[in-house]
C-alpha cells in the first residue's frame, strides 16, 4: 500500500509586485487541510515579512521558509527571526535554508560563495546552539567566528534574551546535489527539493541513506521530511499544460546560474538530460529564449511535474507516493488547490 501524502502550498517569491489574492488562497489551502504554506526569496521581496503578515490570519497552517538564502542573514540574525517567528506562530513555524549560487550571493548579497556545505554545517550549528540557549554563544569555525576576531576587541559572548518556544524547531535544507542532500539527511529535519524525479528516486535514496548512517545524524527515513516542490497543471491538454511550464524550465535550465556552474541544470543532465540541457543553455544565453521554450522536452516535464486532465495527475501521483516524498509544495490557485486536495488529503 502506498504512502498518504502531504500537500504544501507555495507562495514563493513575487515579481514585479505583490501577488494578488494570496490572503484568500492560504486560508483555503489551510481550510483544505494543506500541511504548509512556504514563501521564498532570491533577489527581490524577502521570505519573512509575507510570511508573518499573511501567516498571522491563520491558526493550524504551518509556516515555512522554501527558502531563506543563507548569504543573506547571519547565522545568528536568521535564528533571531526563527525564534520570533516560532512565537509568533505559537510553534508552527519552519525554518528553511538555502545556499543559492554565486551568481546571487556574491552579485547581490556581496558575500563569497566558497565552500558552501562547509558554511551550510557551520550555518546550522550555530542556529542550533541559539536555540538551546544552553551558554553564551561562541563558535571557532572556518566560515564563522563568534564574537568577531579583531576589530575593537570589545566583543564579548552572549546568549538570545528571548528564550526560544521550542529548542527543537524544524530546519529543512534545500539541496540538489547528492552530497548536499546527505547533508540535509544527516544536520536538518527536512529536505527541500526541487525538480525531483520519482523516476531516479533510487539515487536520492541513496544519498540520503548515506547522510543518516553519519555519526550523530539527527534523523531516519521514518521521521525525516523531503518536500517537493511540484509544478501541477490542471488541463485537458496536456501539450498546453506543458506550454505553460517550458518558459520556466527554460530560464532554470539555461538562466539561473552560469555556463559552467548550473546546479539546476546539473539536476536534469543526472536524470540523463544532458545533451537536451546543453541545447537549452546555449539558446537561452544567445538570447533565443522561445527556442529554449521549445527545446525543453515531454518527458522532462513530466517526470517532474504533474500536468494535464485530473485522471491523468491521479494515476501520475502514484509514482510520487511510492518515492521519498512526504509533502507535494505545489502553485497554484483555489481549484488546483482543492483538485490537489480531492486527490491526496
Amino acid at each position: 500500500m502506498t504512502k498518504s501524502m502531504k500537500l504544501g502550498f507555495m507562495v514563493g517569491y513575487w515579481g514585479a509586485g505583490m501577488p494578488v489574492g494570496t490572503p484568500d488562497l492560504i486560508l483555503e489551502a489551510e481550510r483544505l487541510g494543506y500541511e504548509t504554506v512556504w514563501t521564498a526569496e532570491a533577489y527581490g521581496s524577502d521570505a519573512l515579512t509575507p510570511l508573518a503578515w499573511w501567516g498571522s490570519q491563520t491558526s493550524r497552517i504551518q509556516l515555512g521558509t522554501s527558502i531563506i538564502q543563507m548569504s543573506a542573514r547571519t547565522p545568528t540574525a536568521t535564528a533571531m527571526a526563527a525564534i520570533t517567528m516560532d512565537h509568533l506562530s505559537n510553534g508552527r513555524f519552519v525554518l528553511g535554508l538555502g545556499a543559492s549560487g554565486p551568481q546571487v550571493v556574491e552579485g547581490w548579497y556581496g558575500q563569497n560563495y566558497a565552500k558552501p556545505l562547509e558554511r551550510t554545517r557551520e550555518y546550522i550549528e550555530i542556529i542550533r546552539r541559539i536555540l538551546a540557549r544552553e551558554e553564551r554563544l561562541v563558535y571557532d569555525g572556518n566560515q564563522y567566528r563568534l564574537p568577531y576576531p579583531g576589530g575593537t576587541g570589545l566583543g564579548k559572548p552572549v546568549r538570545s534574551i528571548t528564550h526560544p518556544l521550542r529548542e527543537d524547531l524544524p530546519i529543512y535544507l534545500a539541496a540538489e546535489g547528492p552530497k548536499n542532500v546527505a547533508l540535509s539527511a544527516e544536520i536538518a529535519d527536512g529536505w527541500i527539493a526541487i525538480y525531483l524525479s520519482p523516476r531516479v528516486d533510487g539515487f536520492y535514496r541513496d544519498a540520503l541513506a548515506e547522510g543518516f548512517a553519519r555519526p550523530g545524524a539527527r534523523r531516519s527515513f521514518e521521521d525525516f521530511e523531503v518536500a517537493a516542490t511540484v509544478p501541477v497543471i490542471i488541463h485537458d491538454d496536456v501539450e498546453e499544460a506543458a506550454s505553460f511550464l517550458r518558459p520556466v524550465l527554460a530560464l532554470y535550465i539555461g538562466g539561473m546560474g552560469a555556463k559552467d556552474m548550473n546546479f539546476h541544470a546539473n539536476v536534469f543532465s543526472r536524470m540523463g538530460y544532458e545533451a537536451e540541457s546543453k541545447k537549452i543553455q546555449e539558446l537561452y544565453l544567445e538570447g533565443r529564449k522561445d527556442e529554449a521554450a521549445a527545446a525543453v522536452p515531454m518527458a522532462l516535464i513530466e517526470e517532474t511535474s504533474l500536468i494535464g486532465p485530473k485522471e491523468k495527475i491521479r494515476d501520475d501521483l502514484e509514482a510520487w507516493r511510492e518515492s521519498c516524498v512526504t509533502q507535494l509544495q505545489i502553485y497554484g490557485d483555489a481549484n488546483t488547490l482543492r483538485t490537489m486536495a480531492e486527490l491526496c488529503l
